[in-house]
């Protein structure tokens, strides 16, 4: 005689709705990615005033972009490039370091450090707030992507074992 019970499984089914907190944290990245995007575009516009401000004008040996006006991360680094061909040029070569105290050239090379720096340093910045643009895109899309998730019907199967 077969003692072993019969095992007979009900499956119920019901929506279950708890999806407010997903909802909410898609909201949230979406507002972040907008305001990712807003800022990245208010450095990119401040920083490229500020170098159009500067009346600069990319010389006519520079390797690229010749008689345009720095405002942008490539005529920024172009500029730097060509200040960097030019001081060395005026030095023979040598570096500010490699120069001695009482060189007239030092200061001379000092001053294109300096202005090397401050061009590289509105080039990184551009870079920022492309990052920053670009992370905010992202979170646009994964708000967009939890919010629609927090939308849709969550279906629950649950089992109920019985034995006869």
């Amino acid at each position: 005689m077969n003692d072993a019970p019969n095992a007979v499984a009900d499956t119920i089914e019901a929506p279950v709705r708890k999806t407010g907190g997903v909802k909410i944290v898609g909201i949230l990245g979406i507002l972040g990615g907008i305001a990712l995007i807003v800022v990245g575009l208010v450095v990119w516009i401040m920083v490229s005033s500020q170098l159009r401000a500067e009346n600069i004008t990319v010389p006519d040996d520079a390797m690229a972009f010749q008689g345009q006006t720095v405002a942008g991360p490539f005529t920024a680094y172009v500029q730097a490039d060509i200040i960097q061909h030019h001081a060395l040029e005026a030095s023979g070569g040598k570096t500010y370091a490699e120069l001695d105290r009482d060189d007239p050239v030092r200061d001379t090379m000092m001053n294109a450090s300096f202005l090397r720096a401050s061009l590289f340093t509105s080039v990184v910045s551009f870079g920022v707030a492309v990052f920053a643009m670009g992370v905010g895109i992202l979170a646009i899309m994964f708000g967009w992507a939890l919010h629609r998730l927090g939308s849709t019907p969550v279906i629950v199967r649950r089992s109920t074992v019985s034995t006869t």
